[in-house]
């Protein structure tokens, strides 16, 4: 009896193109199940939902309660407003689907503002302020606000939709102002080294503040005048929600400082200091006139941020092989504010 005989070579190539054969089929398979997942997700079909989130109550408790029992929906005004979840349009879009999924029926009562934000953009600051007083107004539901740590500049803006303004001992509030800024002049710094710099522009001040000339007198007033307009939209904002703030010593003597707690309270900032996320709970279900025979239920709404999406606008790096770069100017304002009207607190 005859054995065949395979060299270890043929057989070594046979193994391999089998092996490698597998890992291409693997390969369209997932290629080919990545494509209809992003098809799917794709945010031009539907705006992404907001998540939900069981918060505690007044004392403690985070059970989830019966689908029919009232909400005091919470919103995090958390982070640099402008950035990340807190835009206008993410707002928007959260304050939307509290109307609808397991929130329908008119089961929101009322909405807890947790702020903790040194401020941001103009434009955001606004545009979630607006919607929140359009929603108040539309739905009758009392807005309080809990300050956890800071509520500065745009933070103050947005909290003049509550009702009241509650904050912990230590938080820091205030800072009501306008920036713009900072802006360089390098022209000194390239005439001593020869190097030149050419914009060709039509139109009046049209390349106003470039870095690379030196700056001729008045050509900034424009930008002047924007910033005292919203300035006296801050001023007037602030001042009618918050009636104890004096506007005169607001605008002569309070300026864009900030305060501890109880000093915001003793010149009319806010409403209550020396406060709790328990306190403020409590206050606002009162006001919302939900009894003890009536359990409510806190949920906290977070503004969608899908995966998926991130990958069709070539936002990851990891696959795209983009790289960002920022220069952060301090704790807060990057590269993604330079350019805006901002409301932002920068110690």
């Amino acid at each position: 009896m005859e054995y065949s005989r395979e060299s270890i070579i043929v057989s070594a190539v046979r193994t391999f193109c089998r092996s490698f054969a597998a890992i291409i089929g693997i390969a369209i398979g997932l290629g080919v199940a990545f494509i209809c997942l992003m098809m799917f997700s794709s945010p031009d079909i539907f705006p992404p939902k907001s998540s939900l989130v069981i918060s505690p109550d007044a004392d403690g408790n985070r059970e989830l309660l019966s689908p029919v029992s009232p909400v005091i929906l919470k919103i995090d005004i958390v982070g640099v407003i402008g950035t990340r979840d807190l835009t206008t349009e993410k707002i928007k879009n959260s304050l939307l689907d509290s109307r609808t999924g397991m929130l329908a029926g008119n089961r929101v009562k009322a909405i807890l503002l947790y702020i903790n934000t040194p401020g941001g953009t103009v434009d955001d600051s606004d545009g979630i302020y607006r919607n929140l007083l359009d929603y108040k107004e539309k739905y009758q539901v009392p807005i309080y606000a809990y300050v956890d740590g800071m509520c500065a500049s745009g933070g103050m803006y947005i909290a003049s939709a509550a009702d009241k303004v509650f904050a912990a001992p230590s938080s820091v509030i205030g800072s009501v102002g306008v920036l713009l800024g900072p802006t360089f002049n390098f022209s000194g710094l390239m005439d001593r080294y020869g190097v030149s710099s050419l914009t060709i522009t039509q139109g009046k001040d049209k390349d106003m503040l470039n870095p690379f000339r030196p700056w001729v007198p008045g050509e900034d007033n424009s930008l002047r005048n924007i910033t005292a307009d919203l300035y006296m939209r801050f001023i007037s904002i602030v001042t009618s929600a918050r009636q104890e703030l004096d506007t005169e010593k607001l605008i002569n003597e309070y300026g864009a400082q900030v305060f501890v707690s109880k000093r915001a309270q003793e010149l009319g900032y806010i409403d209550v200091s020396d406060s709790d996320y328990s306190t403020a709970v409590n206050a606002l279900s009162q006001a919302a006139q939900l009894s003890d025979d009536k359990p409510y239920q806190v949920m906290t709404i977070q503004p969608a941020r899908p995966f998926l999406s991130d990958l069709t606008e070539g936002k990851l790096s990891l696959l795209s092989g983009k790289i960002t770069h920022k220069f952060q100017i301090n704790s807060y304002m990057d590269s993604d504010l330079s350019g805006k009207f901002l409301y932002l607190y920068q110690p």
